[in-house]
């Protein structure tokens, strides 16, 4: 079968076979890293601007139930391919559940027990330094020295970051527990994503990946939430914006350049959020950082600078 002829097309049917197809590169994609980093960042807003009116796993299940509407419609209409067998459903739905399971209500719980927005971003945006170990070793991506420091430096970033709030008692272990389990989810759907999902179709394989996460959050809800929302204006632009923005938007810029790039390259992006986000909160929310705070952001940058570099 001839690969590059395939390859013309905007998406591809979701391969069996577990090495990345040779794509060419779309020239939009030269704009997909800043435009990633910026839509993902007011992810963080969004699920802060929802969180008073409805509880996490609540939230994000209404948030799955609309984009799997979204995406059913768009693979009827443009006749998407769908996988062909159990294996490629199965690797799918793995990579969403880490992805959007793990890593959203992750961040969302971590925001509702009041993890500051800046912190929730820079424990997350430690994505890139544990994508590189995992990559060394399951995708082949060897790792210098300077890499090494290069991580070392990111962590030393991020508890001169959190520890000043952490020892006062403004941040509590639960919502440092609830963002540590997030960074762990989308540092391993990354990887499951490039190791057996790099050729899915973004609308079949995206209706399997949020259905299968909207399966286990509304379980989730369902066990341990009241299952009250409140459907005020903010919420519904909040549900609506991390719907079609982020969901559709961010994650599908995030899967294509997955395809395109290599791992530890795309997941550099990540740390760009936290400085972003800050930007955001501050505006929006007069969320303040302290000396400590950007000093963490700045070596955390340091270090990931250094495991990024060629």
């Amino acid at each position: 079968m001839n690969t590059r002829t395939k390859s013309a097309k905007p998406v591809s049917a979701l391969s069996h076979n577990t090495s990345p197809p040779l794509v060419v590169a779309p020239d939009w994609l030269v704009f997909a890293p800043a435009s990633f980093v910026i839509l993902w960042s007011t992810g963080f807003i969004g699920m802060r601007l929802g969180t008073p009116y409805a509880e996490p796993f609540s939230f994000m299940a209404l948030r799955m139930a609309v984009v799997v509407v979204i995406l059913l419609a768009a693979a009827a209409y443009f006749r998407a391919p769908w996988p062909q067998s159990r294996a490629e459903i199965a690797h799918a739905a793995i990579a969403g559940l880490l992805i959007h399971a793990t890593y959203l209500s992750g961040v969302l719980y971590a925001i509702s027990l009041k993890l500051p927005l800046a912190f929730t971003a820079l424990i997350a945006g430690l994505q890139p330094l544990l994508t590189g170990v995992a990559a060394s070793f399951l995708l082949g991506e060897r790792l210098r020295s300077i890499h090494w420091l290069g991580m070392s430096l990111g962590l030393v970033g991020v508890v001169a970051a959190v520890s000043p709030k952490l020892s006062s008692g403004e941040v509590g272990t639960p919502a440092l527990l609830c963002a540590a389990v997030a960074l762990l989810g989308i540092t391993a759907g990354t990887i499951y994503q490039k190791r057996f999902c790099a050729a899915m179709d973004l609308r079949t394989g995206g209706v399997i990946q949020f259905s299968a996460t909207g399966l286990v959050l509304v379980a989730c809800a369902a066990t341990f939430e009241t299952g009250v929302i409140h459907w005020t204006p903010q919420f519904v632009f909040a549900l609506g914006w991390l719907s079609l923005v982020l969901s559709l938007g961010a994650i599908s810029l995030l899967y294509v350049m997955i395809r395109h790039g290599a791992t530890a390259k795309v997941a550099s992006l990540f740390f760009l959020t936290p400085a972003v986000t800050a930007v955001m909160a501050y505006l929006l929310f007069d969320e303040a950082l302290s000396g400590w705070a950007i000093g963490g952001l700045v070596i955390s940058a340091a270090g990931v600078a250094l495991v990024t570099r060629k």
